[in-house]
């Protein structure tokens, strides 16, 4: 889809959809479940309809009710039925989490999976699987786009680095409670991105599974085995992710005003509220993403607009391997825009201008985070832009291009 987006005042409150991130981590704790649960304000994107065909291939029911879904779990035990049946194919569509958080469940539900995605999806390293695989004597083979593990997931220790991605713990964090002996889950550097891994823990004390995670630092999690899941009712909170474009436009001076979001949430991009604060002061900034890479589009378009001052955005390598290399993409699509940065290898060094010159035509390089970027800065160029790549929002975002019509934005689609 190909819009026009002209430059307008963005006005009135809008509510970011349901967390992505958490609603992950409650459908598979459910899904997991002897019993049924039900998930309240869960919201439907191509992430979260991939990670639903895949807890349904490998076993669990879904029923939309009363605007929640009621989950009808598997059950799951080291004793389920579920592991004398085939492998199960699934199909992780463009979704990093749903394929993560599911190789390690797919191996103690099911033996094992044959896994499928699209777009970039199964170019993403899994080397700290692999690695586990090696010494665990687990068959995988990744070859033409599909990746196949198949063996037995057993008890013991599970040593990762920290500071590659978080959702490598929350797979074992989700698998390891099944088996029938202790497990223990020990980083071997500091954790990049622990406050996904306590979103994670959180989900998981909801559904009676216990993670013995420790106060050292790095924390280490001593997983009892043998655990059931029991089912419950649970709300997925507003999602600070999404949220942070709705920042940006505050920034860029419109009166937005942002809505349904949980001041206590353990979501990492919370930190978007903090940052957003250190951008309207004076001087030079450097804002760590360790921790939140998924801010930094958002974090890039209000630095690209502080009039005279310098930020840099550090520690973001992570982002060349997201839908898109989002510090290339950035960086590409917003100094054809008039923004004035450099990308490094992990960081980005933005000196700020007093506006953009727009009418360009820009690309959302299949990245639903680029194109919610380009819409917002779009609203603060002199001329009306063309994105091309609008529809890939949906990934996360499907209600966007309504919410931002609904607050004055103006776009038009072009004819395909």
């Amino acid at each position: 889809m190909t819009l026009t987006i002209t430059p307008a005042r963005l006005a009135g409150t809008v509510t970011p959809p349901p967390s992505k991130s958490q609603a992950h981590r409650l459908l598979i704790a459910a899904a997991l479940a002897q019993g049924d649960s039900y998930i309240r304000n869960l919201g439907h994107s191509e992430d979260i309809d991939a990670t639903l065909a895949c807890l349904t291939e490998l076993g669990a029911d879904f029923e939309e009710l009363g605007g929640g879904m009621l989950v009808h779990g598997m059950g799951a035990n080291p004793m389920s039925p579920y592991r004398r049946l085939a492998l199960p194919h699934l199909d992780c569509g463009e979704s990093g989490s749903t394929l993560r958080f599911l190789i390690p469940v797919a191996l103690a539900v099911r033996g094992g999976g044959i896994f499928t995605g699209r777009g970039r999806l199964m170019e993403r390293p899994q080397e700290p699987y692999f690695d586990l695989f090696r010494e665990k004597g687990i068959f995988f083979e990744q070859k033409e786009g599909v990746l196949t593990v198949q063996g037995l997931l057993k008890p013991g220790e599970y040593r990762l680095p920290g500071n590659v991605s978080s959702q490598f713990f929350t797979g074992l964090l989700y698998a390891l409670p099944l088996l029938e002996g202790p497990s223990a889950i020990l980083p071997t550097t500091e954790l990049e991105s622990e406050g996904y891994i306590r979103m994670t823990c959180q989900a998981l004390e909801a559904f009676g599974v216990r993670t013995g995670a420790t106060l050292s630092l790095p924390p280490q999690y001593h997983v009892p085995g043998g655990q059931v899941y029991l089912p419950t009712q649970m709300s997925v909170e507003g999602d600070w992710s999404q949220a942070a474009f709705w920042y940006a436009a505050m920034y860029l001076g419109h009166p937005v005003e942002v809505e349904g979001l949980s001041e206590h949430s353990l979501q990492g991009d919370k930190i978007i509220s903090e940052y957003y604060v250190n951008l309207l002061g004076a001087g030079d900034v450097t804002l760590d993403v360790s921790g939140c890479p998924d801010l930094v589009p958002a974090l890039a378009l209000m630095a690209a607009l502080r009039g005279g001052e310098t930020t840099r955005i550090v520690n973001a390598g992570r982002l060349r391997m997201k839908e898109s290399d989002r510090l290339a993409a950035v960086t590409c699509e917003l100094c054809k825009l008039g923004a004035e940065m450099e990308e490094g290898p992990d960081f980005l060094t933005i000196r700020g201008v007093e506006t953009l010159r727009g009418g360009v035509e820009v690309d959302a390089h299949n990245d639903h985070r680029i194109a919610m970027m380009l819409a917002i800065a779009a609203t603060r160029c002199q001329a009306p832009i063309t994105l091309t790549g609008a529809e890939s929002v949906n990934k996360s975002y499907p209600g966007f291009w309504e919410d931002y019509v609904n607050l004055d934005g103006a776009i038009q689609e072009l004819p395909a």
